[in-house]
């Protein structure tokens, strides 16, 4: 077997959607396909500005562990979005039942004869994910009327506005127009009602005088404040 197969690991490029003044996370995922203890060590050129965790530890024989690589706050970008910064996972073969409390350094050093697996990594800054477009002004509801669709599927401000039109040159007059023939309706019943009532006045004052003709031969007081009653009366019907 040899070393280059100790770990898998991935992504083989650590992505960071790159915002100022915030924390960026991204994963690692270490897979030990093999039967032994893998010890795994990661480094970077720019200790200061990532935090990893954990940064060393052991993978049992067919399992996996996650490790979590968080980028400080940023207060300046770099220039172009370029990232100069790498990452190393270092790993090497252990005892069996070995714990993290026996990892040490010189493990993964070459030098003292063992075999080192080293899988570089590389950063890439990229666009952090944009937020939704803001919904264009008017199109809320309650703001404006909501169109048609068209055929095509969309309906532009100027068809809009003809069908706003023809709606309101098709229903507002006719709604005018009816009001008022019920309006002209009303004052033509009661104009007939009064030219009823008119005739019905006449006719008891032709009596009345007749009757009052036969008993005195003539006009009495009475009949004078009985026609000047009618002439209020009727005055008052037709100004109504």
């Amino acid at each position: 077997m040899s070393a280059t197969d100790l770990l898998g690991i991935e992504p083989l490029e650590l992505q960071f959607p790159f915002e100022l003044k915030k924390q960026i996370s991204c994963s690692l995922h270490l897979t030990n396909k093999t039967n032994d203890y893998i010890a795994f060590k990661v480094k970077t050129t720019s200790p200061k500005k990532y935090c990893v965790r954990p940064n060393t530890g052991i993978v049992l024989p067919r399992s996996t562990c996650d490790v979590v690589v968080t980028m400080q706050a940023q207060r300046e970008a770099p220039s172009d979005m370029q990232s100069k910064d790498k990452f190393l996972v270092q790993s090497v073969i252990v005892n069996q039942g070995a714990a993290l409390k026996d990892i040490t350094a010189e493990m993964f050093s070459k030098d003292s004869g063992h075999i080192v697996d080293e899988v570089k990594l590389r950063v890439v800054y990229v666009s952090p994910p944009q937020p939704p477009s803001p919904v264009p002004e008017g199109s809320e509801e309650g703001s404006s009327p909501r169109p048609s669709v068209s055929d095509n599927g969309h309906i532009t401000s100027s068809e809009f506005a003809a069908v706003n039109t023809t709606r309101t040159a098709g229903f507002e007059p006719k709604e005018r127009s009816s009001e008022a023939s019920d309006l002209l309706s009303k004052l033509t019943d009661e104009k007939n009602l009064a030219v009823q009532q008119n005739a019905k006045l006449r006719q008891e004052l032709e009596l009345l005088k007749r009757e009052l003709s036969k008993k005195q031969g003539g006009f009495s007081f009475i009949v004078v404040l009985a026609i000047a009653l009618l002439g209020i009366i009727l005055g008052y019907l037709f100004k109504s």
